[in-house]
């Protein structure tokens, strides 16, 4: 069974807990700047996006990296840091076209989300369900049935402006 991190931004309220929650139970500390997700806002729109690694299949942060200090761990489907390997170069932050590599100014390190080995954490504490870690297949099926109700509505509307 694989499962997959899936971000639903228009059910995201801004709150930040995901960051706070992230940042507490990779270092200890409740600030928002060393977490591996982080919110991007649009307050004039009222739009909120969390941002967090897509563990690509091909992902352009292992494919640059000279070290070889990132990989991909095909039974958890996420990216890995060695940082042993790491001489913190920076150049799979520049390689990742989501921002989701960051650099932890404290610890002198990338960051990157490893999806708590599992079981993320930002998901379960996500009230409004936001980010929710599901299965793979669930997830394409819950987008189906999301964009299946958007089609419905747009044709019904469209139908209602031609017939009423």
């Amino acid at each position: 069974m694989q499962k997959m991190l899936v971000v639903d931004y228009e059910k995201c309220t801004g709150c930040r807990l995901c960051e706070l929650v992230c940042a507490v139970k990779h270092e200890g500390v409740s600030n928002p700047l060393r977490a591996r997700i982080h919110i991007v806002k649009w307050e004039m729109k009222g739009i909120m996006v969390p941002m967090i690694c897509n563990q690509c299949e091909s992902a352009p942060c292992i494919s640059v990296c000279p070290t070889n200090a990132r990989t991909r761990d095909e039974e958890q489907r996420k990216v890995n840091v060695d940082y042993d390997k790491c001489i913190g170069c920076k150049m799979c932050i520049v390689a990742c076209p989501f921002g989701a590599v960051s650099f932890d100014p404290f610890a002198s390190r990338i960051i990157s989300c490893d999806l708590c080995d599992g079981d993320p954490r930002c998901a379960d504490f996500c009230e409004t369900g936001a980010l929710r870690y599901v299965e793979a297949s669930q997830s394409n099926k819950q987008r189906q049935r999301e964009a299946a109700e958007k089609l419905y509505e747009s044709m019904r509307k469209f139908t209602a402006a031609y017939t009423g």
